[in-house]
């Protein structure tokens, strides 16, 4: 196997998005906020550590344990909480929640097992954590329940340990970062093919244990999709499914742990089914006048078996906001790719059903097998980037966050409208400032999709935090009234479980809390996420 890539040397911020070189200055802060109007006079300014009031530890190693565990300051505070606009709120305004006594960087199984066996010998909370990407509040403890915390960060298990070429498939450690994991398998002409916009910044296992999506709209997308079998550590048993490409005996074990998000065990490794690297691609973007004739023209793509790679409808607002269109008009992005054969045909049909319902736009022509439209390009630059403008808008004292969701094609049109309707009143109410609601569809199915939306609104002098419990309170509750789920591939972490309570069966609710006690007995794993 190839040795493990070197980390990057950019830092990575421990209060907001990604690395810290790449947030907006002051200036780009208050160009920003001067298009939300209400926002600060001048930014709030960056947090420190050194300005935290971090406790001693409450507890502390056995010396056999002690050289995978550390109290630095700097390790504690990255750890304490997850990137939501929740959090990212919480730093800038001093006010993190509880810090962890400890990091651990265990580097095998069996350093998993050693820890969970002495946490829960001394009542300490275990959150397991892969690149802390968390927007749901996943990788933070609430509550005072323990003596301690122990954050168990993975990344220190990054290695592809073995691949099957015969099988297109490898046996990967769960704290390989996205490129760690992808850099490693490049050599092979392999890929897992799995993207999310958090794909710098979080670990296989994360993917896994959030049942993350990726990228692709159509097709496999979902961390689900490419499970072979898993290798669990709990504080009850250790143990690994069978490597099968599928079985029908009885539920399945690797759908226990798939979205445990941390409560039932720790995924230390996975076996992962693999593709070839694609070599043709090709992408257009069509213009709508009309939203609702848009959302018809993606239903009908999505019942074509077509499968594109890659079909995102961007509202009017979200296409001005990525610089895909200035005119008020939405935009669909299209792409599609293959690792066999060209794509360009398959592209031309799918124009051509978005046209028949009112889409404007043409096929770029292909050049080396790889095509990019003008529109494509610009949204995918926000996209990434997006992330990084959340938190410049936040140091403004604005309230802008997302929250995602998947409902079945007939509910879909009047799902979205209620959002728009019912949130903006509620941002309305809780600021007295109007709000921008921006929609965008990011994967779709033959039977439904998943709507992302994006709320901003200049805040109410230092109470970010309540707007926006109060204006998630709302959405949840719109959500439910659809039967749309309360999050198509966030996880349900700790922001999300009133949705998650109302939408889960309460037999299944009796099964997962049996599954609890049996496999954490002392209730050390990421205690209130998913159950009490």
């Amino acid at each position: 196997m190839p040795a493990t890539p070197s980390p990057s040397s950019r830092t990575r911020s421990w209060w907001g998005w990604g690395y810290a070189d790449a947030h907006p200055d002051d200036a780009e802060c208050s160009a920003m906020g001067a298009l939300l109007p209400g926002t600060l006079a001048r930014p709030l300014p960056i947090p420190r550590i050194a300005d935290l009031s971090i406790a001693s530890p409450g507890v502390t190693p056995p010396a056999t344990l002690a050289h995978l565990v550390t109290d630095a300051p700097e390790a504690r505070a990255a750890h304490a909480m997850g990137k939501a606009y929740r959090d990212v709120v919480r730093s800038l305004r001093g006010r993190p929640g509880r810090i962890p006594d400890l990091v651990a960087h265990p580097t095998s199984a069996q350093d998993v097992a050693d820890l969970l066996d002495w946490a829960g010998e001394h009542r300490t909370a275990v959150i397991p954590f892969g690149g802390g990407s968390s927007v749901v509040g996943g990788v933070e403890y609430r509550g005072d329940a323990h003596r301690a915390v122990l954050s168990l960060d993975l990344t220190s298990m990054d290695r592809v340990l073995e691949i099957d070429t015969t099988s297109r498939s490898a046996r990967i450690q769960a704290g390989a970062l996205g490129p760690v994991l992808e850099e490693q398998l490049r050599p092979h002409g392999l890929t897992l093919r799995h993207f999310p916009q958090s794909f710098e910044f979080s670990t296989l296992g994360g993917w896994l244990a959030t049942r993350a999506g990726g990228h692709y709209a159509t097709g496999r997308t979902h961390i689900d999709d490419f499970v072979q079998s898993l290798h669990v550590v709990s504080p009850a048993a250790v143990g690994a499914s069978w490597r099968l490409p599928a079985s029908g005996a009885g539920p399945s074990p690797d759908r226990l742990f798939l979205g445990s998000e941390g409560t039932l065990g720790v995924i230390t490794e996975a076996w992962m089914r693999l593709q070839e690297r694609p070599r043709y691609k090709a992408s257009a973007s069509l213009a709508f006048t009309d939203f609702h004739r848009a959302l018809e023209a993606v239903r009908a793509i999505a019942q074509s078996d077509l499968a594109p790679a890659n079909c995102r409808l961007l509202d009017p607002g979200e296409a001005l906001l990525s610089g895909a269109s200035a005119d008020g008009s939405a935009v669909l992005v299209l792409g599609f790719e293959s690792a066999l054969t060209r794509v360009d045909d398959n592209l031309a049909c799918a124009v051509d059903l978005a046209r028949a319902h009112g889409g404007r736009g043409s096929v770029p022509t292909a050049d080396g097998g790889a095509t990019a439209d003008a529109a494509v390009s610009a949204w995918r630059s926000a996209f990434l980037r997006m992330p990084y403008l959340r938190d410049g808008l936040a140091r403004m004292g604005a309230v802008v966050e997302t929250f995602e969701t998947a409902a079945t094609w007939d509910r879909i049109p009047a799902l979205i409208d209620a959002v728009r309707t019912q949130v903006g009143a509620a941002a309305l109410k809780a600021t007295g400032n109007p709000a921008t609601i921006n929609c965008r569809l990011t994967h779709v199915y033959p039977d439904g999709a998943a709507p992302y939306f994006t709320v901003a609104v200049a805040g109410a002098g230092g109470d970010e935090l309540q707007v926006w419990d109060d204006i998630k309170a709302v959405a949840t509750d719109v959500l439910g009234q659809f039967h749309a789920t309360i999050t198509h591939h966030h996880a349900v972490g700790r922001d999300h479980r009133p949705g998650y309570d109302r939408q889960r069966p309460e037999p299944f609710a009796v099964a997962l809390r049996a599954a609890k006690h049996a496999l954490d007995p002392h209730r050390i794993l990421n205690p209130g996420v998913l159950i009490d």
